[in-house]
């Protein structure tokens, strides 16, 4: 996996790429809350074998990205344009798992013919959105995560600073995958906070507020997979995203949780390589 760097305004954003150099097909990546935006190191092999590419970013605040102050979702697609152009890279899959999912729909969104195809993958639908319990089956943790959100970045880091990992947010599915295939998550969780809470923080009041897009202008082929047991996104977000995406396919994963419904990864490669056929 090659690391790079790309100036920003005032800042840095850190980026990555891995897979063949004449792949032809390129994924862009965007990572979870909280991560880092290393590309999901369990679908590589298989994702060289199918020819794809992947490409990904910490989102300013995480990692070796200059946090910036008031960021959306939709500040999400510059990025990655910039980043796809940095690579040399003209059109792209936009991927994302959990809080990446909205910033991949961003791209969909705001980049038009450049995104050839969007997968949101255990994501948050936007808050507000019509017809949708937001926090009903969410784990009460990330509820009061997300409520402090609302009232501003300065009470959302006192209450992330005060608030202990609770293992109950997972269901026993997304231990075993976090003990075994997707182990992968510890490291980059950890990283994720490793310079403290700022891209947490920037995260969490995002998806709370104006996304900076509607759902609906995602032109692109779309496909959304979520899990029924999901704790940390319940289902129904899946299912609000779906329904608001114009060309979309639902994916609805029985018993699966937060972390385990990755298991699908290398069937969503597929759905990929189908999509950009």
């Amino acid at each position: 996996m090659m690391t790079n760097d790309l100036a920003v305004g005032d800042g840095n954003l850190r980026w990555y790429d891995v897979g063949p150099a004449d792949a032809s097909i390129i994924v862009m990546w965007h990572h979870g809350t909280p991560n880092i935006g290393e590309p999901p190191a369990p679908l590589l092999e298989a994702s060289a074998e199918r020819g794809i590419r992947w490409l990904g970013f910490d989102r300013p605040g995480y990692g070796d990205s200059t946090a910036a102050d008031g960021r959306t979702v939709a500040d999400a697609a510059d990025l990655a344009a910039r980043v796809a152009d940095a690579a040399g890279v003209g059109n792209f899959v936009a991927v994302g798992h959990s809080g990446g999912g909205p910033h991949a729909l961003a791209c969909g969104a705001l980049l038009g013919e450049r995104v050839r195809a969007v997968v949101s993958i255990a994501g948050l639908a936007p808050y507000g959105a019509d017809g949708l319990d937001f926090f009903a089956g969410m784990h009460a943790g990330g509820e009061a995560e997300l409520r402090a959100a609302l009232d501003g970045a300065s009470r959302l880091e006192a209450l992330l600073a005060a608030t202990e990992f609770d293992p109950e947010m997972f269901t026993s599915a997304d231990h075993e995958a976090l003990v075994g295939e997707w182990s992968w998550f510890d490291g980059i969780a950890a990283a994720g906070v490793a310079r403290g809470l700022e891209g947490m923080t920037a995260d969490d009041v995002a998806y709370v507020s104006d996304w900076g897009f509607a759902v609906r202008d995602v032109a692109a082929p779309a496909l959304v997979v979520h899990a029924t047991d999901d704790r940390v996104v319940p289902v129904a977000h899946g299912r609000w995203n779906a329904d608001a995406l114009p060309n979309a396919e639902l994916w609805v994963r029985p018993g699966g949780g937060h972390v385990s419904v990755m298991r699908s990864g290398v069937e969503v490669l597929d759905w990929i390589v189908q999509a950009m056929g």
